[in-house]
């Protein structure tokens, strides 16, 4: 994590937010084909499947946004094309796939998908929390020197003879 010159702090672990992908892409990209494995398994056919997961991953990105986790718009067009771009090989793969292997693959995938989801929180919480506790100290910090200026601004002007000027 560094400051930038405007005074924010940016994280720089391998779970920030990237502009355009991130490694939340692979979440992403594994959320589709878990979306793709569930919506398989209820039998709706292919465009009711595709409009329905279209619309759970804008609904995740709307939620995202009203929780205020910062992504830039780009990434957000991204999360979604990403998850539609695994959902859609994933939903014609699976078709006439045997009851034992949909199960096992969708089971790994799943395990897979929440298991980085897990880690990635994990991670982007601890660097919250990090932020935190970097951004009290730089405040405190800046207090302290406001403090110590004020000091010695104030015994600067009491030393001052009479004659010379501040």
């Amino acid at each position: 994590m560094h400051l930038t010159p405007d005074r924010r702090f940016q994280r720089t672990d391998i779970w920030r937010e990237g502009k355009w992908v991130d490694l939340w892409s692979v979440v992403h990209f594994l959320s589709g084909s878990s979306t793709a494995f569930a919506i398989a398994w209820l039998g709706f056919g292919f465009q009711a499947s595709a409009l329905i997961a279209f619309l759970l991953f804008v609904a995740y990105e709307l939620w995202e946004a009203m929780v205020k986790i910062e992504e830039t718009p780009q990434n957000r067009f991204m999360d979604v094309v990403v998850g539609m771009a695994s959902f859609i090989p994933t939903f014609l793969l699976v078709q006439g796939v045997s009851e034992l292997d949909f199960v096992l693959v969708f089971g790994l995938v799943l395990s897979i998908n929440v298991m980085l989801a897990a880690i990635g929180w994990f991670a982007s919480h601890k660097a919250e929390e990090f932020e935190h506790r970097l951004r009290a100290r730089f405040v405190a910090q800046r207090a302290r020197l406001r403090e110590r200026r004020i000091r010695i601004r104030e015994a600067m002007s009491r030393h001052r003879t009479p004659t010379q000027k501040p």
